[in-house]
This record gives structure tokens, sequence and C-alpha cells, in this order.
């Protein structure tokens, strides 16, 4: 197979590995829902069985904790197996100095996110299941990133304008909010029984907050992409996704306080409890927070595809004219154009 700087089977496999991610936040979302991250008390096997082997008829017909603990758990490994399938296909198929170590970071990545499940099983930790919550949709993130750097459209030539570059500030500044709002929602998912009810409070506060803000800067961010980047489907299309994504957030999390917290009753004074975290007990109001978890990292991945393709198309020195020469752009080139996406506009090409 000869190498090149755009092969199908690299986003192919980009996309499929962003396919099985998704269910593996939801499930896993609900491994933490249901408190199931002790269900299988021992890593990397279930039972003393080998983790593919373990017999489907006992995991099935088994108790909804042991279902949903070792489907995590398989899900996982799928997700791992793609992962290498994708640094082969990388270093098979593509030249670029800058794809092979994203596809190395991605292995690094998976790796220790399977070795922080295992950990977190066998110290039975609930910091490590924070850590481990973080990184799971900051890798759904990654995941999607890949998907968006291996498509044909990255490589088409474009015709930037400078004046529109603001959109990949925002959507970048839009990331690291939801970013920050994950992380504030996995420590109320993961308290610290030694930790007092006032910083739990604190953090609930906190969660409101960003959620407020998070809220005001999608809805400018959608408009602003709308009205500035009519006719670019390739950014308008996430633009409006979020938008919905927004909206179906905001109705989750409003259904998420009144499931958990017995909102707005809470606000009466009352002292949250520092264990009073995201355990829901019946099946719909396990569905409602876990989706509320898993949509967040939606919005966290479509924000990333927004900020890559609206600075590959309005805010990166990218030539036209070299690539319609059928030139490929070298590794300083991709990586002047990431500094001008992240706001240095002032280095040239």
């Amino acid at each position: 197979m000869t190498p090149s700087t755009n092969n199908p089977l690299t986003h192919r496999l980009a996309v499929a590995l962003v396919c099985v991610v998704f269910p593996l936040i939801w499930v896993g979302g609900l491994v933490t829902t249901y408190d199931a991250g002790m269900a299988v008390p021992d890593w990397p096997g279930t039972y003393g069985y080998n983790l593919l082997l373990y017999p489907w008829t006992t995991w099935i017909a088994g108790p909804f904790d042991l279902f949903i603990e070792h489907g995590h758990r398989l899900l996982g490994a799928t997700a791992g197996l793609l992962t290498i399938a994708f640094v082969i296909a990388v270093f098979c198929v593509d030249r670029r100095l800058s794809m092979r170590f994203l596809a190395i970071a991605a292995l690094a990545l998976i790796l220790a996110q399977g070795r922080l499940g295992g950990e977190r099983v066998l110290l039975n930790s609930q910091q490590i299941a924070l850590i481990h919550g973080c990184i799971g949709p900051l890798f759904f993130a990654f995941c999607t990133a890949l998907a968006v750097v291996t498509s044909s459209r990255w490589n088409e030539p474009t015709q930037i304008d400078g004046r529109k570059g603001s959109l990949s500030r925002s959507a970048l500044m839009g990331l690291l909010l939801a970013y920050g709002q994950l992380v504030l929602g996995a420590f109320l998912r993961h308290p610290n029984d030694a930790g007092s009810s006032r910083m739990f409070q604190l953090v609930l506060l906190f969660h409101v907050v960003v959620a407020l803000a998070l809220t005001g800067h999608i809805a400018a961010l959608a408009i602003s992409t709308v009205t500035r980047a009519r006719g670019e489907q390739w950014v308008m299309r996430p633009a409006l996704g979020l938008a919905a994504l927004l909206m179906v957030q905001l109705g989750l999390g409003v259904a998420t306080f009144i499931v958990k917290y017995g909102w707005p009753a809470w606000l009466g004074g009352e002292l949250l409890n520092p264990t009073f975290t995201v355990s829901a007990q019946g099946f719909w109001s396990s569905m409602i927070v876990t989706a509320h978890v898993a949509n967040g990292s939606l919005i966290l991945a479509v924000l990333t595809t927004l900020w890559l393709r609206s600075a590959r198309l309005f805010g990166w020195g990218f030539s036209a004219r070299r690539a319609s020469e059928g030139q490929t752009s070298s590794d300083a080139t991709l990586i002047l154009r990431l500094r001008v996406g992240l706001g240095m506009e002032g280095a040239t090409t």
C-alpha cells in the first residue's frame, strides 16, 4: 500500500473508534450511576476468566451491575484493539510525522485509561475513579479530532478568511469550558467521603455557574457561526448540532437536579451530604443522569470538531496554490497552523 497523506483507511478506523468510544462513555456512566465499579472484583480478568472468555450466559443472565461492568470492559477492549489498528494503519499509509505522533498519543491515552480502570478495581479507589472519569471524555474528544484530521476535506485547498478566525478561538474557549464542566461533574459523581458538605455545595455551585456561562457561550458561538460562515456546511453542521445538543443538555441538567437533589427543595438551606452523589436507584432516573453525562461528552466532541474545522478554514495559514499543485504540507506548517488556531495569528507561512 503506497504511503500518502490522505487515506480512507485511517479515516474509517478513526470514525469506528468514535462510534465505539461513545457507547463506552454511556456504559461507563451507568457503571458510576449504579455504583457498579466493584461488581467484578478482579482485573484484568473477570472472576478468574480471561476477559474475552467469560461465559456469555453468565454475563447476560447475571445481575445488572455485573452486566454493565463486564460490558464496559468489553467495549474498552474493543476500543483498545481499534486504536492499535489505527496506529498500524497510520504508520503504513500516512507519511506525516505529526499524524504518527497523534496515533501514538491515542494509544498512550487508551492504555493509560485501561490501566486506571484496572487500578480503580484493584485498589477500590474513588480518586482513581475520578481521574478515570475525566480522561474518558478527553479520549473521546481526541478520537473525534483524529476523525477530522484524517478526513478528505481536511487536505482540500481553501481560501483563508482571517476576519473569521475568531470563530476558531471562540470554539476553543467553549471546548475548555466544556471540559472544565465535565471535571466538575466528575467531582460530584466521585465525592471524597472525607470532604465537607460545604465543599460539595461549592463544587455544585460552580457546576451551575459554569453551566450558565457555557450555555451563553455556545449560544453566541452557534449564532456567530451561522451568520459569519453561511454556506460553509463543514462548520455549519457542527454549529447547528451543538445548538441542538445544548437544548437537550439543559433539559437533562434540570431533570438530573430534580431526580438527584430534590431541586428546588435543597435551596431551602439544607446542607447537602458529601456522599450525596449521582447514584440513582430507579431505571429512568439512572438513564436521565447517565444521558446528562454522555451528552456532555458529546458536546465536548462536537466543540472539538467545530474548533478544528473552523481553524482549518478560517484561522490557519494554508497555501491553496500549493495544495492545488498536489504538494503536501510539511509538519512544520501543520504546527504553524495549530499555533495560529490557538490564537497566535502573528505567525506567517
